[in-house]
């Protein structure tokens, strides 16, 4: 067996306001979604220089609330992008990590946080 990738799943609740938070304020590209049918809920891949997340209002797929890390390089360029956007419910700061580096810590309106993180 040979790892490839690792692809977190987060929990979303409303499309608009996870397109408006994961591609609008976070940057990242819609790669592909998927529903059942037209009046079941969305499951999509979204990604950004690297990153893969996969978006899902399915019920059972995973728990609102969930928290990974993502380890970055040029985070301090990603944290000047957020700032001059601005979010309506959001302001993450540049912040020292307690393992050392820098994160920038999002929560998405679904309660999910994403710590991004430079050593």
């Amino acid at each position: 067996m040979k790892h490839r990738a690792t692809i977190p799943m987060l929990r979303s609740f409303d499309e608009d306001k996870a397109l408006a938070f994961y591609c609008e304020y976070l940057g990242f590209s819609i790669d592909w979604t998927h529903r059942f049918a037209a009046d079941l809920p969305l499951f999509m891949q979204v990604s950004r220089d690297g990153i893969v997340l996969w978006i899902t209002e399915h019920h059972g797929d995973t728990t609102p609330g969930s928290h990974i890390a993502v380890k970055v390089e040029g985070l301090a360029a990603f944290y000047a992008e957020l700032a001059a956007r601005r979010h309506a419910n959001i302001r993450p700061g540049l912040d020292a990590h307690i393992g050392g580096g820098l994160v920038v810590a999002v929560t998405d309106p679904f309660g999910n946080r994403i710590d991004f993180i430079e050593d």
